[in-house]
C-alpha cells in the first residue's frame, strides 16, 4: 500500500521558516515526480513546488516553483529515506494553507495527474 504522510506544519511568523516533510512508503520516491500543493480556506488547491523523478542521481532532477514562492521555498528529496522536504523561508500571511504532497509521473500543476496524495499538514500564520 502506498502512503504519503506530511509533517512539519504549525504556526508560522512573519519572516519565519518551516520545513515540511513528505514521508512515503510503498513506492520508490525517486521514480516519481513529487509535488507540494496547498489550499487556503475558500480557495482552489494550487501547486507550490515539484521535483521531478531522477535516473538514480538527484542532480538529474529538475525543480519547479510557483511564482509566489520562488526564492523563498526549496524542495529537496532524500532517496535513502524516501522523503521529500519543502523548506519554507521568509513566510508570509498568504502562505497560510493546508499543504499536501502528491506523487505522479510528471511535474505539473494539474492535480488530477497525480496518483497518490497525503492527508495534508496545516500551516497557519501567527501575527
Amino acid at each position: 500500500e502506498v502512503q504519503l504522510v506530511e509533517s512539519g506544519g504549525g504556526l508560522a511568523q512573519a519572516g519565519g521558516s518551516l520545513r515540511l516533510s513528505c514521508s512515503t512508503s510503498g513506492l520508490a520516491v525517486e521514480a516519481f515526480a513529487i509535488s507540494w500543493f496547498r489550499q487556503a480556506p475558500g480557495k482552489a488547491r494550487e501547486g507550490v513546488s515539484c521535483i521531478s523523478s531522477d535516473d538514480g542521481s538527484s542532480s538529474h532532477s529538475t525543480t519547479t516553483y510557483a511564482d509566489s514562492v520562488k526564492g523563498r521555498f526549496t524542495i529537496s528529496r532524500d532517496n535513502a529515506k524516501n522523503t521529500v522536504h519543502l523548506q519554507m523561508n521568509s513566510l508570509k500571511p498568504e502562505d497560510t494553507a493546508v499543504y499536501y504532497c502528491a506523487a505522479g509521473p510528471l511535474c505539473t500543476w494539474l492535480a488530477g495527474s497525480y496518483y497518490y496524495w497525503g492527508q495534508g499538514t496545516q500551516v497557519t500564520f501567527s501575527s
